[in-house]
């Protein structure tokens, strides 16, 4: 028996959007497999442009999984929309964390010197 899904969409901005999908595409797999994962880490450790200069993040969920998250946003007064961007641009802020490190030659060894 297939597992069912549900939608869970959230509007975030278009330059967050744009991360998302970059490094998404960089990893080489799916947006709903990039956001499982992203959801996945922090529980267990689509899209259209709009008008207004949004645009609509959609992935699918199992039923469990989803039932999860609601009772998580309720205990936590959290809206979807808090949550997910929340969630992306803590995922985004670590990876550019590690990214910013620069490698440097000092006379034959190596220094990972970290910029903030």
């Amino acid at each position: 028996m297939e597992e069912r899904k549900k939608n869970l969409c959230a509007m975030i901005p278009e330059s967050l959007h744009k991360k998302v999908r970059e490094e998404q595409e960089e990893w080489g797999i799916k947006l709903n497999e990039y956001m499982e994962r992203i959801l996945k880490d922090h529980f267990e450790k689509g899209e259209r442009e709009m008008a207004n200069g949004t645009r609509t993040l959609a992935f699918q969920v199992s039923e469990e999984f989803f039932q999860r998250l609601k009772k998580y946003l309720k205990k936590t007064g959290q809206s979807q929309k808090e949550f997910v961007i929340g969630l992306i641009e803590d995922v985004l802020s670590q990876e550019e964390h590690v990214v910013s490190g620069e490698m440097q030659d000092t006379g034959g060894k190596a220094e990972l010197e970290e910029t903030e």
